[in-house]
């Protein structure tokens, strides 16, 4: 990892281009009222401008993919990862019998940039827009770029301040060009990485897929509205909620790998099994894991049970290649908003 790189992000700003994002456009006079009944966030809301942050669910109430949802003046834009992108258009698109609605597979429109750091808007500012401006969280604008439209939307999507720049693919290469001559630096993926697990934030399809319901990961301030009307999977959550009292068999903790330090070689990786100290009886499983400078330590993210995930500082052993490694259960986020350890 670049550490160069690594404190600019977190003292001044960096970019990078977005491989992994793919949209959705949703239009007609009934595209509000359509998604209201399928996703778990309140979209009817919306008004142009503003945005949230929302899941797809099964009717078991596990996780088809998250997204966040975009309210422009003729449209519902929703950026999803571009893995489920093709999936989800046919099913979207499978789901509308008489109402107005018309879905867009917008995967090769567009492209993405992420600007990230407490001078971000700063940066962006005065590369990208007339006149400064505050953001909240989803809120958005929109931007020219040689007379293509494009959207800058506040998306604090790695637990840091943080825009996403959404653009007509035509002029990708002259918004690349724009901001090689910023103060922002280029980041590599590590980075960007590192600073997510340091916040604690799951990224999907990764710390977060098909087998997860959005209450394990820990999302559901962001991603549900509990007074919102039916949606897909409601029922599940609403039973976890009230008849469980919010308890789920496994959560996604923080652990601290106490053995490992910057010149391990081998960290870690997905799926890795998590065990009770000196036993075979596995309790849980790996879905990152980094270098942290601020922590001065490698921490994890990962699924533990229920009786450990509420434990802080209890012990397990993290499985790394063929061996075992003393890890501490710790509260998330790992690195506050304002840097400092906790939450």
């Amino acid at each position: 990892m670049n550490f160069d790189h690594y404190n600019a992000v977190r003292t001044t700003a960096g970019y990078l281009q977005l491989q992994d994002r793919s949209w959705i456009g949703f239009v007609g006079t009934e595209r509000a009222d359509f998604l209201q009944g399928l996703l778990t966030n309140d979209v009817v809301s919306l008004s142009c401008g503003t945005g949230c942050y929302a899941t797809y669910l099964t009717p078991q109430g596990r996780m088809i993919a998250d997204m966040i949802v975009l309210a422009d003046q003729d449209r519902l834009l929703v950026d999803v990862h571009g893995s489920v992108n093709a999936s989800l258009h046919k099913r979207f698109d499978s789901l509308i019998f008489a109402e107005d609605v018309t879905v867009q597979n917008l995967g090769e429109t567009f492209s993405a940039f992420g600007i990230h750091g407490p001078h971000a808007l700063e940066i962006i500012s005065s590369l990208f827009l007339s006149t400064k401006r505050q953001f909240a969280v989803h809120e958005h604008c929109r931007v020219d770029i040689e007379g293509a439209a494009g959207l800058l939307v506040r998306t604090d999507d790695l637990g840091i301040e943080g825009y996403r720049l959404i653009v007509d693919r035509t002029v990708t290469a002259k918004v690349l060009e724009v901001l090689k001559t910023s103060k922002a630096v280029p980041l590599e993926p590590k980075v960007v990485e590192t600073v997510r697990v340091e916040s604690g934030r799951p990224l999907f399809p990764v710390d977060m897929d098909a087998e997860t319901i959005p209450l394990e990961a820990g999302i559901e301030d962001r991603a549900i509205d509990f007074d919102k009307g039916c949606y897909v999977g409601q029922e599940v959550i609403i039973r976890i909620l009230h008849r469980g009292q919010g308890r789920v068999a496994r959560r996604l903790v923080g652990l601290v790998c106490e053995q490992l330090d910057a010149h391990s070689r081998t960290l870690p990786t997905l799926g890795m099994s998590i065990y009770r100290v000196d036993s075979d009886d596995e309790v849980g499983v790996v879905t990152s894991a980094v270098w942290s400078p601020e922590c001065s330590a490698v921490i994890v993210l990962g699924y533990l049970s229920r009786e450990l995930a509420d434990q802080a500082g209890v012990v397990v052993d993290v499985m790394v290649d063929h061996s075992r490694v003393r890890s501490v259960v710790t509260k998330l986020p790992f690195v506050s908003l304002s840097g400092s350890d906790g939450s």
